[in-house]
């Protein structure tokens, strides 16, 4: 088990580097964001572990973070549609070029790695990471503090001190949350997005929600492999039918094609943002990624990203984060077990000691 020490050490630092951090721009956000992101996608290491991360693979995920943002943001408020600038000055190149490649029928991140566009696109997404935040990430009141990673330049990657990326593990909710909200409020910090937004927007959503029209691509396959019933219940699907993310988009905020299940909308809002039961994961990991792994791949791909390796890991990381915080798992409505349990428990959602939304659970142990 990691030392308490370090576990503390990462939190203030995490929370050092928020206040005492020069944050001209959101890329800085996107690379905290990206980092996160990366060590749950590992598979099980050693606490203690050094990670290298190439900076091809960092690339690959600021592209996947800012795709969203460059849509221009329709507003309420005024009537108009613009982008959304990520800083004070000029728009940022990676949101410049993402915009230019929806403007000429790239509709998704997929369609856009098989187009003429992609070079370009990670080329500048690569530049904007060695010639910025990589490197500034770490300056904490005009200071190198160098707690994550060494600044080791002119290397194609870099690596993570002893025990960081388990940190990141550890505490990926609380990073991704901290993360996400700082971002937002540095975009509506901007002048120029201010007479856009307005006082009052789903601003949040629109930078870092799901796209459910993507996500309905998804429901005939599962339907069809889950023989037209629900995943939870296993009772037919009739009318209400929703996709579910199996780990909840709140825990882990990126669309894999594997991750998805097909369920009654009663049971969907049932589970809202909990981890699904033990039984439920071992009917998940059979279905999705054993036997029917080729044609989800198959069918979705076009739509999402298809990775069954990164779909166990995280999978693994979310319920040993979840067995160690001692957390309760989602097993029906009102009925929930313990991780690492098989005891089912009957509880009222107000008394699991854990506040089902996008905000984490915080826990030192």
């Amino acid at each position: 088990m990691m030392a308490m020490q370090q576990q503390l050490d990462f939190i203030a630092y995490i929370q050092r580097m928020l206040v005492e951090g020069d944050f001209s721009a959101t890329y800085k956000f996107a690379l905290l964001h990206a980092l996160a992101d990366v060590c749950v996608e590992q598979p099980m290491m050693y606490e203690a572990s050094e990670l290298n991360i190439d900076l091809a693979k960092l690339a690959e995920k600021l592209i996947e973070l800012y795709w969203h943002h460059a849509v221009p943001f329709s507003s309420a408020h005024s009537g108009e549609s613009a982008l959304l600038k990520q800083n004070s000055g000029a728009q940022s190149k990676v949101i410049a070029v993402l915009y230019e490649c929806q403007q000429n029928n790239i509709r998704s991140l997929r369609q856009l790695k098989l187009s003429p566009y992609w070079h370009t696109t990670y080329k500048a997404a690569l530049d904007t990471l060695k010639t910025g935040p990589l490197w500034r990430l770490q300056i904490l009141a005009k200071q190198e503090e160098c707690f994550l990673y060494p600044h080791t330049k002119g290397k194609s990657y870099i690596t993570l001190n002893a025990g960081i990326a388990a940190c990141f593990r550890r505490f990926y909710d609380l990073v991704v949350y901290l993360a996400k909200n700082a971002w937002l409020q540095k975009i509506q910090s901007i002048k120029h997005n201010q007479a856009l937004i307005g006082p009052q927007s789903q601003l949040h959503d629109f930078l870092f929600g799901f796209d459910r029209t993507a996500l309905n691509k998804a429901k005939p396959v599962l339907v069809e492999i889950q023989k037209g019933q629900c995943f939870y219940c296993q009772k037919p699907l009739t009318s209400a039918i929703e996709v579910d993310h199996f780990i909840p988009f709140a825990r882990y905020a990126n669309d894999l094609g594997h991750n998805f299940v097909a369920a009654h909308r009663s049971c969907n809002n049932s589970k809202r943002d909990f981890l699904a039961a033990q039984l439920h994961r071992e009917r998940w990991q059979d279905q999705n990624l054993d036997r029917h792994s080729q044609l989800l791949t198959d069918e979705l791909t076009r739509y999402f990203h298809c990775d069954v390796d990164k779909s166990l890991a995280v999978s693994n990381w979310a319920y040993q984060v979840a067995s160690s915080n001692g957390a309760k798992l989602w097993l029906a409505k009102d009925r929930f077990e313990l991780a690492g349990s098989s005891v089912a428990h009957q509880l009222p959602s107000n008394e699991l000691g854990l506040v089902a939304d996008s905000k984490p659970a915080f826990d030192f142990k």
